[in-house]
């Protein structure tokens, strides 16, 4: 017979295990959501994770005594079906039946059911992981420190092995890979009765999980995504892929792809055809090879007002993506030019993988690349341009707000204050931005442009800024100096020759601003006189549409809903329509419906089964529901602060879900010494508080001061910030458990399912505050929350 102590020690080896592959498998269904759908859907993997937890333990309440009678047997069983479900899960749930379209799901109610079975299957593997740990803390509940280490260190671990398994799997076929960890865990398990049995299940769920390793399911992207839609060009094909944690990166080709944006009509040649990068299916730039005949198409953009206004010496490309800015640069005769490319899988592409079909942009001597994040790049350089160029805003035809949650930290107010101080006396910001109807993206990029100039000490912005108009692209030039008479002209003499309009001068005349370029509605051009005069603040309140600047606390440009002005917009545009102009959000505040009745259905009403006859029901749904809301509020906080930190959100979900895991597994181990009552409980939650309203005042600027340093040092100064806290957020949910079991034993897996549920509603919430009023709203949110299991101390009978 195995000794009791050597049985501990596998449970704990098998649940840090199991632990390890659900939190890897939820940071590997983020990117595989970004990829089939949209970045949003990120934040459903982690609401959809937690639901698997509260209802895992909903049921143990239910089915508690079989359960634990029957532990030995039932603990393996449960690994090896959360193996299977983990190896299929993809490919279950891009199945005809349930496979789902985000774009359609305000248009066909069908969707909708995709989208709910959808939250099924992801649900199903975090539920019988979840199950698994749960019955391990049940029936092993006096060593609920040590198991609730277990599960963190694990937990931990399986973000750090999330990242370095995106590096080198394609991510269809992560799933099954990770499959393999809960196989292991189950096999750890195995009991001698039964042995013979439970090898077939095992053996079984390997055969699974090969069949899905060798062929593993495809990723079916949405019909409207940039790459689905470039597939559907003659003879286009995917000719690369390059899996990474900053996305999929492929390489399409097809003779009929040409990438001119909103060319002039003046230009008379042949459009050359190009091959293009997507990145997670979104288009990323054309692959354009050095040439002066392929350079020259660029002139008749209207991105090429800053060449003409003034000559270019020294050039700042931020985000140059595939480097079509630099090869503008280049043909404008800049005499230097730093790029500026934080992916450093698409250079790597174009520099060598490319380099026999292209002459790129990259590998010009007048090039200089810096592969680093542009706001990074921005806080470290002191060098003066004069002109800094970024990506262009939005797509041709509108995002339909599918990009709303997409923190975009080169589009704030800090990120163009920063530009600004890099400017020469007579150096200018370009940015372009395709038209969108209703109006959102331009106004907004020059809102943010007029606010930093008058913070900047400049009352009348207006003499500071000159913009074109095509008729499908507005690029807007921010100056350092006022814009000369002579710049004017030049800028009237372009406009002129390429058939564009002038839409911002400082002597402008109204007729010219649609001379060649007419609009069926020209209150676009009174927009952008409000925004430069000092009535800018009475347009930001009555606009339809949020077109205020966005800061590094808020920093969704691209989200533009006012929930005040859905009515007029329902009636300008129709019902129907109306979810078409900002989807994104309204995805997500779907997503937080959805996902708080599914909690409810299946964490909060089977409870009514155990007839509520718990004492201190209150005390306990105060304790365990703060507990919730506050860790997971400063989770989600916390990655979003680290997303500008690291400069990818794979990058900082894996460094705060890994820190935070493992510094609570650690404070966990040390619960011990904290009882579910009494004084050390209300100095323990006090100073949670205390560090939370902390961290919300100086972990931003402390970050932005330590931005510039190496990778590894900012992994490790990240991992220092994260621990005191996450430390201490660790103790609270093992005491309480702890002390419960003492009191009651039937109420520990009832506590765990309400910690569960509210902890499923967080996530969502958590981002609709961030969104709304700010990420320092949503810490102070979370403080709040710590705040009721102060009010709720669990009390003896």
């Amino acid at each position: 017979m195995i000794p009791p102590y050597s049985i501990e020690k596998r449970i704990y080896l098998s649940i840090g295990i199991l632990s390890a592959a659900i939190i890897a498998l939820q940071l590997v269904l983020m990117q595989i959501l970004s990829i089939m759908q949209w970045y949003h859907f990120a934040y459903m993997v982690i609401s959809i994770a937690l639901l698997g937890f509260g209802a895992a333990g909903t049921f143990l309440s239910i089915f508690r005594k079989p359960l634990v009678k029957n532990s030995d047997k039932v603990l393996p069983v449960l690994m090896f079906l959360s193996a299977i479900v983990m190896a299929t899960v993809i490919g279950i749930a891009q199945s005809p039946f349930i496979r789902f379209d985000s774009y359609l799901l305000f248009a066909d109610l069908s969707q909708m059911w995709g989208l709910a079975l959808t939250y099924l299957v992801f649900f199903t593997p975090f539920f019988f992981g979840a199950l698994a740990i749960g019955l391990s803390f049940t029936k092993h509940v006096h060593h609920i420190g040590r198991l609730y280490f277990a599960n963190l260190l694990g937990s931990g671990a399986g973000g750090i092995l999330a990242l370095g398994l995106i590096w080198h799997f394609l991510p269809n076929k992560l799933p099954a890979i990770i499959s393999i960890l809960p196989l292991i865990a189950g096999l750890i398990l195995i009991p001698k009765k039964s042995r013979a049995l439970m090898i077939m299940a095992a053996a079984t769920s390997l055969i699974i999980i090969t069949f899905n390793i060798i062929h593993p399911p495809k990723l079916v992207l949405s019909e409207f995504k940039g790459l689905t839609r470039a597939l559907n060009l003659p003879e286009a094909k995917v000719s690369l892929e390059k899996p990474s944690p900053y996305g999929l990166i492929q390489l399409v080709s097809s003779p009929a792809l040409r990438y001119a944006p909103a060319l002039s009509l003046s230009w008379q040649k042949v459009i050359p055809s190009t091959q293009a990068i997507f990145n997670n299916g979104d288009w990323f730039g054309p692959v354009i090879s050095w040439n002066k005949t392929d350079a020259a198409i660029m002139n008749y953009t209207t991105s090429a007002l800053p060449y003409f206004m003034n000559k270019r010496d020294r050039v700042l490309v931020l985000n140059a993506g595939t480097g079509m800015d630099i090869l503008q640069a280049m043909a404008q005769g800049a005499r230097t030019i730093t790029a500026v490319e934080a992916n450093p899988i698409i250079v790597q592409m174009i520099d060598k993988a490319l380099s026999n079909q292209v002459f790129s942009s990259f590998n010009h001597p007048d090039v200089c690349i810096r592969n680093i994040e542009s706001r990074t790049y921005l806080l470290t350089d002191r060098s003066k341009y004069d002109l800094i160029t970024l990506p262009i805003i939005g797509a041709f035809g509108g995002t339909s707000g599918l990009y709303a949650l997409q923190e975009q930290y080169l589009l704030t107010k800090e990120a163009f204050r920063e530009m600004w101080l890099r400017l020469t006396k007579n150096g200018v910001i370009s940015i372009t931005c395709w038209m969108d109807y209703p109006v959102r993206n331009p106004l907004k990029i020059l809102s943010t442009i007029a606010e930093v100039l008058r913070e900047q000490g400049i009352p009348d912005p207006l003499r500071f800024i000159a913009a074109v108009r095509s008729w499908g692209t507005l690029t807007i030039n921010v100056k350092r100096s006022p814009v000369s008479t002579e710049e004017t002209q030049r800028i009237r003499k372009f406009c002129n020759k390429m058939f564009f309009d002038p839409a911002i001068l400082p002597d402008i005349q109204y007729p010219e601003r649609a001379k060649f370029n007419a609009l069926q509605d020209d209150q676009f051009f009174c927009y952008l006189d409000e925004i430069l005069s000092s009535t800018q603040i009475s347009l930001y309140s009555r606009y339809d549409f949020n077109i205020r600047p966005a800061t590094d606390n808020r920093p969704y440009f691209s989200q533009f809903l006012r929930w005040k002005s859905l009515p007029h917009l329902a009636g300008l545009f129709g019902t129907h329509a109306l979810p078409f102009l900002e989807i994104g959000y309204l995805i997500v505040v779907l997503t937080l419906i959805q996902i708080s009745i599914a909690s409810v259905v299946l964490i909060i009403l089977p409870l009514f089964s155990l007839g509520w006859n718990i004492k201190n029901k209150l005390r306990v749904v105060s304790y365990f529901s703060g507990i919730g809301l506050g860790y997971m509020f400063v989770e989600i906080v916390f990655i979003q602060y680290f997303i500008l930190y690291f400069g990818n959100p794979i990058y900082s979900a894996g460094a705060v879900i890994s820190s935070m895991l493992i510094c609570s597994g650690i404070g966990s181990y040390m619960s011990s010494k904290i009882k579910g009552t009494g004084k050390p409980l209300h100095v323990l939650l006090g100073c949670i508080v205390v560090l939370i309203l902390l961290y919300a005042m100086i972990l931003p600027p402390i970050l932005q001061k330590t931005i510039a340093f190496p990778f590894e040092a900012k992994f490790l100064l990240a991992f220092l910030f994260i621990a005191p806290v996450s430390f201490l957020m660790g103790m609270p949910f093992p005491a309480g458990i702890s002390f419960l079991a003492q009191v009651n034993q039937n109420q520990v897996p009832w506590a765990w399912g309400i910690n569960g549920c509210l902890s499923v509603i967080s996530a969502a919430l958590a981002t609709i505050i961030a969104v709304e009023l700010g990420f320092v709203w949503v810490m102070m949110f979370a403080s709040f929350a710590y705040l009721l299991p102060i009010l709720g101390s669990i009390r003896k009978p």
